[in-house]
Protein backbone atom coordinates (compact mmCIF):
# COMPACT_ATOMS: atom_id res chain seq x y z
CA UNK A 1 0.00 0.00 0.00
CA UNK A 2 1.36 3.51 -1.31
CA UNK A 3 1.83 5.82 1.59
CA UNK A 4 4.64 8.91 1.42
CA UNK A 5 7.19 7.34 3.47
CA UNK A 6 9.38 10.07 3.00
CA UNK A 7 7.18 13.08 3.62
CA UNK A 8 6.28 11.10 6.90
CA UNK A 9 9.65 11.14 7.80
CA UNK A 10 10.55 14.48 7.22
CA UNK A 11 7.74 15.18 9.91
CA UNK A 12 10.56 13.46 12.48
CA UNK A 13 12.15 15.98 14.69
CA UNK A 14 15.29 14.27 14.35
CA UNK A 15 16.37 10.80 12.49
CA UNK A 16 19.15 8.58 11.06
CA UNK A 17 19.81 10.76 7.66
CA UNK A 18 18.12 7.52 5.56
CA UNK A 19 14.59 6.22 5.69
CA UNK A 20 14.60 2.81 7.13
CA UNK A 21 11.74 2.01 6.06
CA UNK A 22 10.59 0.45 2.38
CA UNK A 23 7.05 -0.73 2.61
CA UNK A 24 4.24 -0.56 4.38
CA UNK A 25 2.17 -3.71 4.71
CA UNK A 26 -0.37 -3.56 7.11
CA UNK A 27 -1.75 -0.56 8.72
CA UNK A 28 -4.52 0.58 10.82
CA UNK A 29 -4.30 4.17 11.10
CA UNK A 30 -3.24 5.48 14.90
CA UNK A 31 -3.34 1.89 16.46
CA UNK A 32 -1.26 -0.25 14.45
CA UNK A 33 1.10 -1.00 12.04
CA UNK A 34 3.73 -3.51 9.72
CA UNK A 35 6.40 -2.38 7.67
CA UNK A 36 9.39 -3.72 6.02
CA UNK A 37 13.21 -3.00 5.56
CA UNK A 38 15.11 -5.25 3.09
CA UNK A 39 18.74 -5.09 4.14
CA UNK A 40 21.61 -5.38 1.33
CA UNK A 41 25.23 -4.78 1.70
CA UNK A 42 25.16 -1.80 0.16
CA UNK A 43 24.14 -0.18 3.26
CA UNK A 44 26.45 2.35 3.96
CA UNK A 45 26.59 1.64 7.83
CA UNK A 46 27.95 -2.12 7.19
CA UNK A 47 31.31 -0.34 6.31
CA UNK A 48 32.47 -0.09 9.27
CA UNK A 49 29.69 -2.49 11.42
CA UNK A 50 31.94 -4.82 11.70
CA UNK A 51 34.48 -4.82 8.11
CA UNK A 52 34.03 -8.64 7.38
CA UNK A 53 31.76 -9.46 10.06
CA UNK A 54 28.83 -6.77 9.09
CA UNK A 55 25.80 -6.40 11.48
CA UNK A 56 22.93 -3.97 11.35
CA UNK A 57 23.93 -1.27 14.85
CA UNK A 58 20.71 -2.20 17.29
CA UNK A 59 20.28 1.67 17.97
CA UNK A 60 19.54 1.87 14.14
CA UNK A 61 16.71 -1.21 14.46
CA UNK A 62 15.70 1.26 17.46
CA UNK A 63 15.77 3.69 14.87
CA UNK A 64 13.40 1.58 12.20
CA UNK A 65 11.06 0.78 14.42
CA UNK A 66 11.20 4.56 15.86
CA UNK A 67 10.71 5.60 12.27
CA UNK A 68 7.78 2.76 11.51
CA UNK A 69 5.86 4.38 14.71
CA UNK A 70 6.03 7.89 13.60
CA UNK A 71 4.34 7.19 10.56
CA UNK A 72 1.61 5.53 12.57
CA UNK A 73 1.26 8.15 14.99
CA UNK A 74 1.12 10.52 12.13
CA UNK A 75 -0.72 8.53 9.85
CA UNK A 76 -4.21 9.00 12.34
CA UNK A 77 -6.73 10.95 10.79
CA UNK A 78 -7.14 13.31 13.79
CA UNK A 79 -3.12 14.47 13.41
CA UNK A 80 -2.70 17.95 11.66
CA UNK A 81 0.33 18.15 8.71
CA UNK A 82 1.71 20.28 10.69
CA UNK A 83 2.71 17.66 14.15
CA UNK A 84 6.29 16.28 14.30
CA UNK A 85 7.08 13.71 16.07
CA UNK A 86 9.71 13.71 18.69
CA UNK A 87 11.64 10.53 20.59
CA UNK A 88 11.23 10.73 24.40
CA UNK A 89 12.52 7.23 25.09
CA UNK A 90 13.17 4.02 24.81
CA UNK A 91 12.21 1.79 27.42
CA UNK A 92 12.96 -2.45 28.05
CA UNK A 93 14.99 -2.76 24.84
CA UNK A 94 15.99 -6.33 24.17
CA UNK A 95 18.64 -7.42 21.00
CA UNK A 96 17.32 -11.24 20.57
CA UNK A 97 20.14 -12.21 17.63
CA UNK A 98 22.08 -10.68 15.01
CA UNK A 99 20.74 -8.89 11.64
CA UNK A 100 22.97 -9.21 8.96
CA UNK A 101 22.71 -8.37 5.01
CA UNK A 102 20.27 -10.53 3.40
CA UNK A 103 17.88 -10.33 6.14
CA UNK A 104 13.99 -8.93 5.99
CA UNK A 105 13.62 -6.60 9.00
CA UNK A 106 9.53 -6.78 9.26
CA UNK A 107 8.69 -3.99 11.95
CA UNK A 108 5.11 -4.16 13.81
CA UNK A 109 4.29 -1.17 16.22
CA UNK A 110 1.38 -0.74 18.09
CA UNK A 111 0.24 2.04 20.26
CA UNK A 112 -0.34 0.84 23.91
CA UNK A 113 -1.30 3.92 25.70
CA UNK A 114 -1.88 7.36 24.66
CA UNK A 115 -3.04 10.15 26.24
CA UNK A 116 -3.29 13.67 23.97
CA UNK A 117 0.06 14.53 22.93
CA UNK A 118 2.40 11.64 24.28
CA UNK A 119 1.96 7.76 23.12
CA UNK A 120 3.73 4.83 24.42
CA UNK A 121 3.75 2.47 21.50
CA UNK A 122 5.08 -1.11 21.41
CA UNK A 123 7.54 -2.22 19.05
CA UNK A 124 8.80 -5.63 17.78
CA UNK A 125 11.37 -6.53 14.88
CA UNK A 126 11.62 -10.13 13.27
CA UNK A 127 13.41 -11.51 10.74
CA UNK A 128 11.49 -14.86 9.22
CA UNK A 129 9.56 -14.80 11.88
CA UNK A 130 12.04 -14.89 14.77
CA UNK A 131 11.74 -11.87 17.27
CA UNK A 132 15.24 -10.30 16.80
CA UNK A 133 14.44 -6.90 19.13
CA UNK A 134 11.89 -5.39 20.93
CA UNK A 135 11.13 -2.02 23.02
CA UNK A 136 8.70 0.19 24.50
CA UNK A 137 8.97 3.77 22.72
CA UNK A 138 7.71 6.80 24.54
CA UNK A 139 6.81 9.59 21.47
CA UNK A 140 6.06 12.67 21.95
CA UNK A 141 3.64 14.83 19.36
CA UNK A 142 4.40 18.38 19.24
CA UNK A 143 3.33 21.41 16.74
CA UNK A 144 5.34 22.80 13.98
CA UNK A 145 4.17 26.19 12.43
CA UNK A 146 1.32 26.73 11.03
CA UNK A 147 0.53 25.79 7.55
CA UNK A 148 -1.97 27.91 5.73
CA UNK A 149 -2.75 27.38 1.89
CA UNK A 150 -1.72 30.48 -0.39
CA UNK A 151 -5.03 30.91 -1.61
CA UNK A 152 -6.29 31.44 2.22
CA UNK A 153 -7.11 34.85 3.73
CA UNK A 154 -6.03 35.33 6.81
CA UNK A 155 -6.40 38.78 7.68
CA UNK A 156 -3.52 41.25 9.55
CA UNK A 157 -4.63 40.77 13.34
CA UNK A 158 -5.65 37.13 13.20
CA UNK A 159 -3.87 35.09 15.98
CA UNK A 160 -3.00 31.48 14.50
CA UNK A 161 -1.77 28.92 16.91
CA UNK A 162 1.07 26.20 16.08
CA UNK A 163 0.26 23.35 13.95
CA UNK A 164 -3.05 24.76 13.19
CA UNK A 165 -3.87 24.02 9.28
CA UNK A 166 -5.84 26.72 7.04
CA UNK A 167 -7.33 24.67 4.28
CA UNK A 168 -7.73 26.27 0.24
CA UNK A 169 -10.10 29.79 0.05
CA UNK A 170 -10.41 29.51 3.65
CA UNK A 171 -11.36 33.18 5.06
CA UNK A 172 -9.71 33.94 8.74
CA UNK A 173 -11.01 37.54 10.11
CA UNK A 174 -9.11 39.80 11.80
CA UNK A 175 -10.24 39.08 15.31
CA UNK A 176 -9.97 35.26 15.33
CA UNK A 177 -8.15 33.90 17.89
CA UNK A 178 -7.20 30.26 16.76
CA UNK A 179 -5.35 28.01 19.15
CA UNK A 180 -3.31 25.24 18.31
CA UNK A 181 -3.59 22.35 16.24
CA UNK A 182 -6.34 22.61 14.66
CA UNK A 183 -7.92 22.25 11.04
CA UNK A 184 -10.25 24.77 9.31
CA UNK A 185 -11.48 23.12 5.58
CA UNK A 186 -11.45 24.53 2.15
CA UNK A 187 -13.64 27.67 1.83
CA UNK A 188 -15.23 27.67 5.56
CA UNK A 189 -15.19 31.22 7.23
CA UNK A 190 -14.53 32.39 10.65
CA UNK A 191 -14.84 35.77 12.03
CA UNK A 192 -15.87 38.44 14.16
CA UNK A 193 -14.34 38.37 17.62
CA UNK A 194 -14.37 34.68 18.14
CA UNK A 195 -11.83 32.30 19.94
CA UNK A 196 -11.31 28.59 18.56
CA UNK A 197 -9.65 26.75 21.63
CA UNK A 198 -7.18 23.87 20.31
CA UNK A 199 -7.38 20.86 18.63
CA UNK A 200 -10.51 21.69 16.99
CA UNK A 201 -11.75 20.45 13.41
CA UNK A 202 -13.83 22.73 10.92
CA UNK A 203 -14.81 21.00 7.84
CA UNK A 204 -15.50 23.08 4.47
CA UNK A 205 -18.35 25.29 4.32
CA UNK A 206 -18.52 25.87 7.71
CA UNK A 207 -19.46 29.62 9.01
CA UNK A 208 -18.35 30.35 12.16
CA UNK A 209 -18.78 33.75 14.23
CA UNK A 210 -20.73 35.35 11.78
CA UNK A 211 -23.60 37.88 13.10
CA UNK A 212 -26.45 37.13 15.00
CA UNK A 213 -30.01 36.72 13.24
CA UNK A 214 -31.63 39.14 15.64
CA UNK A 215 -33.16 42.83 14.36
CA UNK A 216 -31.84 44.26 17.70
CA UNK A 217 -28.27 43.45 16.79
CA UNK A 218 -26.58 47.02 15.58
CA UNK A 219 -23.03 45.59 14.94
CA UNK A 220 -21.76 46.01 19.15
CA UNK A 221 -18.89 43.98 19.87
CA UNK A 222 -19.92 40.15 20.62
CA UNK A 223 -17.98 36.90 20.65
CA UNK A 224 -18.27 33.29 19.99
CA UNK A 225 -15.94 31.13 22.18
CA UNK A 226 -15.24 27.37 20.88
CA UNK A 227 -13.44 25.28 23.45
CA UNK A 228 -11.32 22.31 22.64
CA UNK A 229 -11.40 19.06 20.48
CA UNK A 230 -14.79 20.02 18.90
CA UNK A 231 -15.16 18.63 15.21
CA UNK A 232 -17.83 20.93 13.31
CA UNK A 233 -18.81 19.39 10.14
CA UNK A 234 -19.37 20.93 6.63
CA UNK A 235 -22.31 23.90 6.85
CA UNK A 236 -22.22 24.19 9.87
CA UNK A 237 -23.17 27.59 11.13
CA UNK A 238 -22.44 29.32 14.80
CA UNK A 239 -23.36 33.18 15.01
CA UNK A 240 -21.72 34.89 17.69
CA UNK A 241 -23.89 36.32 20.87
CA UNK A 242 -26.02 39.29 21.35
CA UNK A 243 -25.67 42.34 23.61
CA UNK A 244 -29.23 41.19 25.45
CA UNK A 245 -28.19 38.12 25.51
CA UNK A 246 -24.63 38.38 27.68
CA UNK A 247 -22.80 38.65 24.55
CA UNK A 248 -21.33 35.47 24.56
CA UNK A 249 -22.30 32.28 22.71
CA UNK A 250 -20.11 29.29 23.79
CA UNK A 251 -19.04 25.73 22.68
CA UNK A 252 -17.78 23.22 25.62
CA UNK A 253 -15.24 20.64 24.55
CA UNK A 254 -15.18 17.21 22.06
CA UNK A 255 -18.52 18.28 20.97
CA UNK A 256 -19.74 16.89 17.75
CA UNK A 257 -21.79 18.96 15.55
CA UNK A 258 -22.53 17.02 12.04
CA UNK A 259 -23.62 18.98 8.84
CA UNK A 260 -25.74 22.04 8.26
CA UNK A 261 -26.43 22.18 12.64
CA UNK A 262 -27.48 25.59 13.21
CA UNK A 263 -26.24 27.07 16.50
CA UNK A 264 -28.11 30.68 17.28
CA UNK A 265 -26.94 33.66 19.64
CA UNK A 266 -25.98 33.34 22.96
CA UNK A 267 -26.69 29.76 23.27
CA UNK A 268 -24.27 27.65 25.56
CA UNK A 269 -23.36 23.78 24.83
CA UNK A 270 -21.61 21.40 27.12
CA UNK A 271 -19.42 19.25 26.54
CA UNK A 272 -19.40 15.90 24.97
CA UNK A 273 -22.36 16.43 23.29
CA UNK A 274 -24.00 15.10 19.70
CA UNK A 275 -26.08 17.30 17.22
CA UNK A 276 -27.12 15.16 14.22
CA UNK A 277 -27.29 16.55 10.92
CA UNK A 278 -29.37 20.20 10.47
CA UNK A 279 -30.33 20.39 14.20
CA UNK A 280 -31.29 23.67 15.01
CA UNK A 281 -30.61 25.61 18.11
CA UNK A 282 -32.60 29.00 18.30
CA UNK A 283 -31.56 31.55 20.30
CA UNK A 284 -30.22 31.83 23.79
CA UNK A 285 -30.58 27.83 23.96
CA UNK A 286 -28.75 25.74 27.15
CA UNK A 287 -27.15 22.55 25.93
CA UNK A 288 -25.73 20.50 28.98
CA UNK A 289 -22.90 17.82 28.80
CA UNK A 290 -23.52 14.52 26.83
CA UNK A 291 -26.72 15.58 25.36
CA UNK A 292 -27.39 14.08 22.24
CA UNK A 293 -29.98 16.40 19.65
CA UNK A 294 -31.33 14.09 16.90
CA UNK A 295 -31.38 15.10 13.17
CA UNK A 296 -33.68 17.72 12.17
CA UNK A 297 -34.58 18.79 15.75
CA UNK A 298 -35.56 21.88 16.49
CA UNK A 299 -35.03 23.65 19.90
CA UNK A 300 -37.49 26.88 21.04
CA UNK A 301 -35.00 30.31 22.06
CA UNK A 302 -34.61 29.67 26.03
CA UNK A 303 -35.20 26.61 26.56
CA UNK A 304 -32.54 24.29 28.18
CA UNK A 305 -31.98 20.43 27.07
CA UNK A 306 -30.31 18.57 30.36
CA UNK A 307 -28.07 16.74 30.77
CA UNK A 308 -27.06 13.30 29.22
CA UNK A 309 -30.58 14.11 27.45
CA UNK A 310 -31.58 12.05 23.87
CA UNK A 311 -33.68 13.86 21.87
CA UNK A 312 -35.02 12.00 19.31
CA UNK A 313 -35.01 13.55 15.34
CA UNK A 314 -37.27 15.46 14.16
CA UNK A 315 -37.95 16.55 17.19
CA UNK A 316 -39.51 19.72 18.33
CA UNK A 317 -38.83 21.49 21.86
CA UNK A 318 -40.85 23.83 23.12
CA UNK A 319 -40.11 23.36 26.99
CA UNK A 320 -37.36 22.20 28.51
CA UNK A 321 -36.09 18.93 27.77
CA UNK A 322 -35.74 16.75 30.63
CA UNK A 323 -32.22 15.02 31.80
CA UNK A 324 -32.02 11.55 30.89
CA UNK A 325 -34.93 10.66 29.08
CA UNK A 326 -35.88 10.11 25.51
CA UNK A 327 -37.43 13.11 24.49
CA UNK A 328 -39.35 12.91 20.94
CA UNK A 329 -41.85 14.17 18.66
CA UNK A 330 -43.54 17.53 17.10
CA UNK A 331 -45.04 18.27 19.74
CA UNK A 332 -42.24 16.25 22.01
CA UNK A 333 -43.63 13.79 24.10
CA UNK A 334 -41.03 11.93 26.88
CA UNK A 335 -40.67 8.10 26.28
CA UNK A 336 -39.15 6.95 30.13
CA UNK A 337 -35.03 6.75 30.98
CA UNK A 338 -32.34 6.89 28.31
CA UNK A 339 -31.40 3.08 29.83
CA UNK A 340 -29.27 2.40 26.75
CA UNK A 341 -27.96 5.75 26.54
CA UNK A 342 -26.50 5.83 30.01
CA UNK A 343 -25.21 3.13 29.88
CA UNK A 344 -22.96 3.56 26.69
CA UNK A 345 -21.72 7.04 28.78
CA UNK A 346 -20.71 4.85 31.66
CA UNK A 347 -23.64 5.72 34.24
CA UNK A 348 -23.27 3.08 37.32
CA UNK A 349 -26.16 0.31 37.09
CA UNK A 350 -27.64 1.74 40.90
CA UNK A 351 -27.53 5.39 39.31
CA UNK A 352 -29.60 4.16 36.81
CA UNK A 353 -32.07 2.46 38.54
CA UNK A 354 -32.93 4.95 41.17
CA UNK A 355 -33.43 7.22 38.24
CA UNK A 356 -35.83 4.88 36.58
CA UNK A 357 -37.86 4.70 40.02
CA UNK A 358 -38.07 8.94 40.01
CA UNK A 359 -39.33 8.55 36.94
CA UNK A 360 -41.96 6.39 37.88
CA UNK A 361 -42.78 8.93 40.33
CA UNK A 362 -42.67 11.89 37.47
CA UNK A 363 -44.54 10.07 34.40
CA UNK A 364 -46.31 6.99 35.36
CA UNK A 365 -47.66 8.05 39.29
CA UNK A 366 -51.30 10.22 39.03
CA UNK A 367 -49.44 12.94 40.96
CA UNK A 368 -48.65 16.01 39.70
CA UNK A 369 -45.73 17.81 39.35
CA UNK A 370 -44.91 19.33 43.22
CA UNK A 371 -46.14 15.96 44.90
CA UNK A 372 -43.97 13.71 42.26
CA UNK A 373 -40.99 15.53 43.66
CA UNK A 374 -42.30 15.76 47.20
CA UNK A 375 -42.29 11.85 47.12
CA UNK A 376 -38.81 11.39 45.18
CA UNK A 377 -37.50 13.97 48.37
CA UNK A 378 -39.10 11.61 51.20
CA UNK A 379 -37.86 7.97 49.58
CA UNK A 380 -35.02 7.28 51.12
CA UNK A 381 -33.77 4.94 48.53
CA UNK A 382 -33.28 8.02 45.90
CA UNK A 383 -30.04 9.65 47.46
CA UNK A 384 -27.71 9.72 44.49
CA UNK A 385 -26.54 12.94 43.19
CA UNK A 386 -28.47 12.85 39.68
CA UNK A 387 -31.41 12.85 41.12
CA UNK A 388 -30.52 16.15 43.51
CA UNK A 389 -29.72 17.77 39.57
CA UNK A 390 -33.08 15.87 38.33
CA UNK A 391 -34.97 18.11 41.12
CA UNK A 392 -33.11 21.43 40.80
CA UNK A 393 -33.38 20.85 37.06
CA UNK A 394 -37.16 20.48 37.56
CA UNK A 395 -37.95 23.35 40.05
CA UNK A 396 -34.90 26.17 38.54
CA UNK A 397 -37.01 25.91 34.96
CA UNK A 398 -38.33 29.23 33.71
CA UNK A 399 -40.34 27.74 30.74
CA UNK A 400 -41.34 24.58 32.57
CA UNK A 401 -40.15 21.16 31.85
CA UNK A 402 -41.75 18.93 29.13
CA UNK A 403 -43.62 15.83 30.69
CA UNK A 404 -46.03 14.76 28.19
CA UNK A 405 -46.70 11.32 27.88
CA UNK A 406 -47.00 9.78 24.58
CA UNK A 407 -50.24 8.04 23.71
CA UNK A 408 -51.35 4.95 25.14
CA UNK A 409 -51.46 3.16 21.61
CA UNK A 410 -47.12 4.24 21.27
CA UNK A 411 -46.47 3.62 25.00
CA UNK A 412 -45.16 0.59 24.84
CA UNK A 413 -43.42 1.01 21.59
CA UNK A 414 -41.43 4.01 22.02
CA UNK A 415 -38.42 4.96 19.50
CA UNK A 416 -34.85 3.17 19.82
CA UNK A 417 -32.22 5.24 21.35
Amino acid sequence: MYLDIPGFLDRLCYRFPSPLIDLIVERSPGVRLAAVKNLTVNEEFFQGHFPGAPLVPGVLIIESLVQAASVLLLDAETESPATRVVLRGVNNARFRRPVVPGDRLCLDVEVSRRRRRVAIVSAVARVDGQVVAEAELLLGLVMGAAVIDPSAHVAPGAEIGAGTVIGPNAVIGPHVRIGTGCQVGASAVIDGWTTVGDENRIFPFASVGMVPQDTKFRGERTELVIGHRNTLREFVTLHRGTEGGGGVTRIGDDNLLMAYVHVAHDCVVGNKTIFGNAATLSGHVSVEDQANIGAFSAVHQFCRVGRQAFIGGFSVITLDALPFVRTVGNRARVYDLNIIGLERQGMPADTIAQLDRAFRYLLQSKLNTTQALRQIEQDDTLICPEITYLLDFIRTSPRGVNLRRPAKRFESAGPED
